[in-house]
């Protein structure tokens, strides 16, 4: 029992009437109005009504995505023969930021009242709600009652998948420019045959089939597909160089919400994909295969995934890759590599595959670094950061160059970008024929 803001406003109403019941010598009105107004703040909470056909129902995706808004309906039921009037507040997990408060409500019986609020998990993993609140009106206004539910449920958080899903809104619409991917409409050698159709105004000339021409007496165009079944193998270094932050938020998540998106791209178009994990030793290994229930089970090989204080060993990594396989992908390795040496151990692992496989290794940029080498020298404490920064982006810049001279690829994207950019250099591939 908690006693209202009204019962308060009584009770100090009663400081006036004993101090007037003392002048009157009647002390014991004072005390009759207290006991009167304590019994009926108990009365009223006696006749709240039951609540044994209230019910609070939490529902939300099965899994949350990380650094995402995430929807938590939250829907109460009365089965009663009463109204109840109250607050209601569900307890999300903890540290989890959230746009929950107390919601008032009128809960009329079987009318069922609907709640909605956001969750925005900052770690991916197993996590669980604490249960539900609800502070009930005693008719009145004296009183209230407040009522745990233990409803607590386990909700597992995974990379984006709520990016998955604007993904394939996006490619369905035409639309994928709004967050960033870029096709062209390149359509030339290594396209697989589609059909036939007749020559229009614009279609290239070098695309006119002679012989079916010839055959119907009008010129004819053959129209060519995007190959399918072909293959992206993904490979992730989970050691030491995986441990920085970028605006608090760890390389490595960055790098798996830009492997959901990449796979899913890949599935769609009809390739296969695979994934090999890794730090001092392989972790995991999936091999390529194609459709929905492949980027099911790399998602599910992937959100537990966290960096290892340990020093990562690529060569053993490529080696137990290239001893399962020797078909030609598009090898695309998230890494990361600060200065030449680094670059050149990569190197000793990554070139064997590179002759076989069109190979391309991806990073996160910090921001910070750009801005710091571009401050202006005020202090001491300035000239040091902007001279650290200086030096840090000039053993990149010769460690990329290091890797380029080799024929590897390499793709840097700020975190924002690096999920878009690597779609696009995926698409781009496709388009070109170039595996």
């Amino acid at each position: 029992m908690v006693f209202t803001r009204r019962f308060l406003w009584f009770l100090l109403a009663g400081i006036p009437i004993a101090g007037i019941a003392a002048l009157l010598g009647a002390p014991a009105v004072a005390v009759a109005y207290n006991v009167l107004l304590f019994a009926a703040a108990y009365i009223t909470f006696r006749l709240m009504p039951r609540l044994d056909g209230l019910t609070v129902t939490r529902k939300f995706d099965p899994l949350l995505s990380v650094r995402a808004d995430n929807k938590v309906r939250l829907i109460l039921n009365n089965e009663g023969a009463e109204p109840i009037r109250g607050i209601v507040r569900d307890e999300p997990p903890e540290f989890f930021p959230t746009s929950n408060k107390p919601f008032p409500f009128l809960l009329q019986s079987e009318e069922p009242l609907e709640f909605q609020y956001t969750v925005t998990p900052q770690e991916r993993g197993l996590h669980q709600f604490r249960g539900t609140f609800l502070r009930l009106d005693c008719p009145f206004g004296l009183v209230t009652r407040d009522v745990f539910l233990a409803n607590e449920e386990p909700v597992r958080v995974y990379p984006n998948l709520l990016a998955l899903r604007e993904f394939d809104l996006l490619k369905q619409q035409g639309r994928l420019r709004e967050i960033g991917i870029r096709r062209t409409r390149n359509r030339g050698i290594g396209m697989e045959f589609e059909s036939l159709r007749d020559y229009g105004d614009g279609d290239d000339f070098r695309k006119i089939d002679h012989k079916a021409s010839a055959r119907r007496g009008k010129l004819v165009v053959r129209q060519y597909e995007t190959e399918r079944n072909q293959v992206v193998m993904i490979t992730i270094d989970i050691g030491r160089h995986m441990l920085a932050e970028v605006n608090g938020v760890r390389k490595l998540d960055y790098v798996l919400d830009s492997l959901l998106m990449l796979t899913n791209a890949a599935a769609m178009a009809g390739d296969l994909v695979g994934l090999l994990v890794y730090s001092d030793q392989v972790r995991r290994y999936l091999p390529p295969r194609k459709g929905r229930a492949q980027v099911g089970a790399i998602i599910e090989a992937c959100h537990d995934l966290v960096s290892e204080p340990v020093e990562s060993d690529p060569v053993a990594a490529f080696s137990y890759l290239a001893t399962r396989w020797k078909r030609r992908s598009l090898l695309v390795s998230f890494t990361d590599y600060e200065d030449p040496d680094r670059a050149k151990e990569l190197l000793s692992a990554y070139v064997p595959l590179a002759r076989r496989h069109l190979a391309l290794i991806a990073r996160v940029l910090d921001p910070r670094l750009a801005e710091v080498t571009e401050k202006t020298i005020e202090t001491p404490q300035d000239m040091f950061a902007v001279t650290a920064a200086g030096i840090l982006s000039e053993d990149r810049q010769k460690a990329t160059m290091l890797m380029t001279s080799a024929g590897i690829q390499n793709l840097e994207s700020e975190p924002q970008d690096l999920a878009a950019s690597l779609v696009t250099f995926y698409f781009r591939v496709k388009e070109r024929a170039l595996l």
